[in-house]
Parts: structure tokens; C-alpha cells; sequence
């Protein structure tokens, strides 16, 4: 065989070779065309449902999905059980799965579940008849981030090894503060510690996005040592473990702020008080339905009996930026998360939560929920007092003052896993805040959440003309305790009532004497008068109710007033 023929061979051969590989190329194509075709592309929905299936004029019974702290924490606000409290209906859930939805997380108080789907098993949960609306939670095209992007929030925070040199100790101050000495010192926070009050008996949820190595952490030992971490739950990764060093460390020091307690190092703003670790936020990612996992952190926080949610967490924009939010959103009534704050406020907890990193950005304003009413939101100074520049500014939308008031956010101390750092942030102000209040509620434990947080309001740096830049300013909790401790006008006392239990008849010891004319009413868990009568006494301390042996069974709220001062109690009926 001559060269030509060789060489023309040759070509023949590769020309053989190339087809076959083009021929491969299109099969690997139309099969992988043929596998994604059988594979239904799925989304996020959120499901409305309709009711929660049960009788609404049903005697509740709190005790059976909510702890008896919980129970405890509304009877003492008087703040009625209702519908919300009830768990979203079990039946609905497996009928959804049946259907074909993974479930991703759901709301009690909202009546709402998240699932995952396809839009075949969508179609079929749209027709079930408890159903009464689907939302797609994705809007527009799905947008992803690069792996492992940091969100926003957490970006424009920093944390560098510790340098900070006020770490003094004042001889009259139990504990040795060290690097935290400034961050408490600014509050007048110490006062508080010296009398005995460093969170005792309270109860902080702290919402965040992962506690990596808490369950090593020496700063952390009282915590664990005393149990004063009642427990852990991840609602973004159910069954995850939050202390895993793959999570993020962002709750870690955030906790840090409240609980840590190492002599000469750092002491946290309420180092005796007991905490829940709550994951909801993926660190390494932004989207909507965060907003979501926190709703149902803060609603298992309500039904474990917490007294207190820290969040340093806040929602503008995501990923997927059909999703985002806008400064008209910031209005206190529209993004979940916000009305998920606003309701755990109802329900008696105080929830503090970081105004925001976004002061010297585009958007300069509040995020979700800080933008909530009844959200205590919180601003950040250094440590001389001076607002930070990252510090996000309101007003809201609605032009109500925003943040509420300021702690140290520039410089504070912290403990991350790696030791003691500083950190920038308002992440850190909240729950340097969060801590001290919870010292201050355990001195006045018969006030409310609002009353709590207006008594630190009057104390502000600011409190005679707030704005939207540091609300009302830097607080000074000891001259909260001071006028706190002061006998106000329509004081607040308890009744002696017996027998209790009652049947039929009771008698009710009054604390005071009663004069004048006075009301006593009997209200039930849902707030509804059930019994009420209206009398003129000379001088009373004791009542006789002969006539409630037809009040249903069930507990009940009594409150009797003469206009200044009011008394009150609760019962159980038989």
C-alpha cells in the first residue's frame, strides 16, 4: 500500500472517529433531555388553609400544645388564648403530603404552611377543599447566587482579634467585665448586676443563623454547667446540629453579647438568664422563605415559654431580586417576618431585634421585622456614644420613629470560636440591649413587654426629642430601675381568692381598701366579659360572688377597679 493510501485511510478513520463522537454527543443530549423531561421541575408555595377544623366556641386548652411557662406568661399579661394559639390542623398536613408536597414549614398563627412541590401535586393542593389560596413563593424567574455568597446583612459586619483596652474592673461591680466593661458601663447596665439581677429566672430566645461551637466554647460553661441552655432547634435544616463547625458563627457571638461569662474577659449582659438556640437563617444565602422559618421559630418560642426573642437578623433584598423588598414595605404591616414579630409581641414576649447594617449604603433604612410597632429595634454607637455610620436610620415608611434606642456596635466585645473579638455591627448592640432589659423585666416581673420597653424609652439619651437616627437614644437602665421602683398611680396588685378551684361561690381578699364606687369583671382566655358587676362600697377588703355556678369550666382572668387602682387574679372554674 502506497503513502497516499495510507494517508487517506487515515482520514477516513478520523473522519469515522469524529462522527462517532458527534453521534454519542447527540445521544447524551436527547437522553439528558429525556431524564429532566421526567424529572417535573418543583417550586415553593405557600398554602392558606381555610380553618383549623375545630370548634371556635370550644373551651381552649393552652396547656396541651404550649408549655406551662407559656400558660403562665399569658395569664400574668392577661393576654387572651384565641384561634392563632391552636396548631395548624394534622389532617390538612397529611392530605398536603398526600397529595405530593414536601413540607418545608408551616405557622400556627398565620394558618399557613410552605411546601415544596411540583406543579402537578400544586394543581391538586389548589383543589383540596381546606385550601383556600396558593402563592407561589418564587416570583419571577429564579435567580441563584453564587455558592457560599454572603448575605448582605452579615457582609457589612466585621470581627477582628481582640484590641479593645477598656477592660477595667470597678471595685464595687460583682462582676470583673473585661473586654464588655464599656458596653455595659454606657447603659449603667452594671446597676442592675450589683443588686442581683442578671437575668434570673428569664428566658432569652435567640434567633440566628447557626451556634458553631457553643458546645465546646470555655466562655460558655456556666451556660452549660447550670443547663441553662434549655435546648437547640434548626428550622431551616430540621435535625441539623446548630453547634457543627460547618455552621455559621454569627449566633455564636451574638449569644456571646448575653451569656458568656469568663471573668477579666467578658461578661454577657445577662449571664444567669436560660436561652432556646433557634437556627432559621442560612448564612451563606438569602431568600424569602427565611422569613418563613423565622414565623415558626418564634412561634415554637412562644409555646416553650421564652420571655424574650433576640434577632439580629433583618430582610431588604435576596437572591431571586423578584422577591425583594421595598422602603414601602417597611411600613410595620406587610412582610411576614415583621407581622411574625408584631404577633409574638401580642403573646407577651419582648422581641429586640437589630435596626440594621445598611446606614451608609444605598439603602440606608431599617429592615424586616425592625420596622414592626412592637418591635424593640435597636441602633448602634462606638464607645464614646457616637452613632455608627452603619447604623441603619428610619423613619418607617409609615414615618414612625426608627430604631427604638442605641448600644455599642462599633468595637463591642464578643466571643467567636476562635476567642475574643470586636465586632461591628448592630448585631451585637441588639443583644447587649436584649440581656440588660431581661435583668430589668426580672425586677418588675408583674409589668408587661410594652411597659418594659417604654420605662427604658423615658430613660434615653435622647427621650426629650427622639429621631430616626438613634430613636431615643442610649438608655440608662439604672434610672429605669429607679423610676420603676417608684409607687405610680393605678398600681397594679393581686387578689387572695378562695376556694381555687371554685364551683359555685368565692371570696376575694383585697390587697387595699376599696372606696367609692368599683368594677369587677370575670373574663375569659379568649378576653370575652363573661361576669361583670358595678357596686358603691364606704370600705371594702373582701368580696363575696355567690352567683357563677353557670360559667362553663375553664380559666379565667378577674380584675376589679375603682378607677386608680386596679387588682387582679385568675381562676380555675370547675
Amino acid at each position: 500500500m502506497n503513502g497516499v493510501s495510507i494517508f487517506k485511510l487515515l482520514i477516513f478513520a478520523q473522519n469515522l472517529l469524529n462522527l462517532k463522537k458527534t453521534l454519542f454527543l447527540l445521544l447524551t443530549l436527547v437522553f439528558t433531555a429525556f431524564l429532566f423531561a421526567q424529572v417535573p421541575v418543583t417550586d415553593i408555595y405557600i398554602l392558606h388553609f381555610a380553618d383549623k377544623a375545630v370548634n371556635k366556641s370550644a373551651v381552649l386548652n393552652p396547656s396541651s400544645y404550649m408549655s406551662a411557662k407559656s400558660v403562665q406568661r399569658r395569664l400574668k399579661q392577661q393576654i387572651a388564648f384565641d384561634q392563632s394559639d391552636i396548631p395548624v390542623n394534622e389532617q390538612y398536613i397529611i392530605a398536603t403530603v398526600k397529595a405530593g408536597a414536601r413540607i418545608l414549614t408551616r405557622s400556627r398563627w398565620f394558618n399557613t404552611v410552605v411546601v415544596e412541590a411540583n406543579r402537578e401535586a400544586a394543581g391538586r393542593i389548589q383543589e383540596l377543599p381546606f385550601v383556600s389560596k396558593i402563592e407561589r413563593l418564587n416570583k419571577g424567574t429564579k435567580q441563584f447566587s453564587a455558592p457560599f455568597s454572603e448575605k448582605s446583612f452579615f457582609a457589612n459586619e466585621t470581627a477582628y482579634p481582640w484590641i479593645n483596652n477598656l477592660t477595667q474592673k470597678v471595685a464595687a461591680d460583682v462582676y470583673s467585665y473585661g473586654g464588655a466593661y464599656n458596653q455595659i458601663n454606657q447603659l449603667n447596665g452594671q446597676s442592675l448586676h450589683n443588686l442581683g439581677y442578671a437575668g434570673q429566672g428569664m428566658t432569652i430566645a435567640v434567633i440566628d443563623a447557626g451556634f458553631n461551637s457553643v458546645d465546646k466554647m470555655t466562655c460558655f460553661d456556666s451556660l452549660r454547667g447550670n443547663n441553662q441552655i434549655l435546648g437547640t432547634r434548626d428550622f431551616a435544616l430540621p435535625g441539623n446540629d446548630v453547634y457543627a463547625t460547618s455552621m455559621h458563627t454569627h449566633g455564636t457571638m451574638v449569644l456571646s453579647c448575653m451569656g458568656a461569662n469568663s471573668s477579666g474577659n467578658m461578661i454577657g449582659t445577662a449571664p444567669k438568664s436560660d436561652y432556646w438556640l433557634l437556627r432559621s437563617e442560612v448564612g451563606e444565602t438569602e431568600s424569602i422563605i427565611e422569613e418563613y422559618y423565622w414565623v415558626s421559630a418564634a412561634e415554637f418560642a412562644d409555646s416553650v415559654g421564652v420571655d424574650l426573642i433576640n434577632s439580629s437578623l433583618g430582610y431588604t433584598t435576596f437572591d431571586n431580586t423578584a422577591t425583594n423588598h421595598t422602603y414601602a414595605d417597611m411600613d410595620g404591616n406587610t412582610t411576614v417576618i415583621t407581622k411574625g414579630a408584631d404577633k409574638a409581641a401580642q403573646k407577651g414576649i419582648l422581641v429586640v431585634n437589630s435596626a440594621g447594617n445598611s446606614g451608609g449604603s444605598g439603602w440606608w433604612y431599617i429592615g424586616a421585622p425592625a420596622d414592626g410597632d412592637s418591635v424593640f429595634s435597636i441602633g448602634a454607637v462606638n464607645a464614646t456614644g457616637i452613632r455608627a455610620s452603619f447604623s441603619s436610620v428610619g423613619p418607617t415608611f409609615d414615618r414612625r420613629i426608627k430604631p427604638t434606642v442605641a448600644a455599642q456596635g462599633v468595637g463591642s466585645a464578643v466571643y467567636g470560636p476562635t476567642g475574643l473579638l470586636n465586632a461591628n455591627g448592630t448585631s451585637f448592640s441588639s443583644p447587649i440591649i436584649c440581656g440588660i432589659t431581661a435583668c430589668l423585666w426580672q425586677a418588675f416581673p408583674d409589668l408587661n413587654n410594652m411597659q418594659i420597653i417604654e420605662a427604658i424609652k423615658l430613660t434615653g439619651s435622647q427621650a426629650s426629642s427622639p429621631d430616626s437616627l438613634l430613636g431615643w437614644g442610649i438608655p440608662d437602665y439604672s434610672s429605669a430601675l429607679k423610676t420603676l421602683s417608684v409607687p405610680h398611680n393605678n398600681a397594679v396588685a393581686s387578689l387572695l381568692i378562695y376556694p381555687n378551684p371554685v364551683v359555685d361561690k368565692l371570696t376575694i381578699g383585697l390587697p387595699f381598701s376599696f372606696q367609692g364606687t368599683y368594677s369587677l369583671e370575670i373574663i375569659d382566655l379568649q378576653g370575652k366579659v363573661v361576669y361583670s358587676r358595678q357596686r358603691d362600697e364606704s370600705s371594702v377588703r373582701s368580696l363575696q360572688i355567690d352567683d357563677i355556678k353557670n360559667i362553663r369550666p375553664g380559666i379565667y382572668f378577674i380584675k376589679i377597679s375603682n378607677g386608680s387602682l386596679i387588682s387582679t387574679g385568675k381562676i380555675i372554674k370547675l
